[in-house]
């Protein structure tokens, strides 16, 4: 029985580890390390409810673990990093410098949002959800979810506009 359960759970990390880390990234504007911190956090908590959801909707609650938990981490002012003597090497890749600087405009956009405007675009619009499962991850009514997408939008519209721009 523990042997199915961890299966099971095991199965759905491996095959949702990429999209969820991805939506953790957007949540926390870009941090790679505080997704990945938020998402291991998400995961141990739907690890102790799998039994119950695993035929359920186990990536609903992670989504919904996510926004909440990115919601608090942007509350909180020190998140435990610490400062190392040497950086890793980094592998090199092919030039995919264009997909990079969009990317990164995008994000650092996002990063500028309020988090909850945040959580509210990126479910709905990176993730694809319907108002009523972003109103439930973010645990607010669908208008107020609608709402925080709307306003957040139009923000990202203003941000991403000024820097397009020339200033002159």
């Amino acid at each position: 029985m523990e042997q199915e359960r961890a299966d099971g759970f095991d199965g759905f990390v491996a095959a949702r580890w990429s999209a969820l880390f991805h939506l953790a990234r957007l949540l926390v504007g870009g941090d790679r390390h505080r997704a990945e911190d938020l998402l291991q956090e998400a995961l141990v908590k739907l690890w102790f409810v799998w039994p119950k959801i695993a035929e359920e909707a186990p990536e609903a609650y992670v989504r919904k673990v996510l926004a909440r938990a990115a919601a608090r981490s942007a509350r909180r002012r020190w998140w435990g990093e610490r400062p190392v003597e040497q950086l890793p090497d980094l592998p090199e890749a092919g030039d995919v410098s264009a997909a990079v600087v969009e990317r990164s405009r995008l994000e650092a956009a996002l990063a500028q949002l309020p988090a909850r405007q945040r959580a509210a675009v990126v479910l709905r619009y990176y993730q694809d959800l319907p108002e009523k499962q972003v109103a439930e991850a973010l645990g607010c009514p669908v208008g107020t979810a609608r709402s925080h997408a709307s306003r957040g939008v139009a923000r990202l519209r203003r941000i991403l506009a000024d820097v397009i721009e020339p200033v002159g």
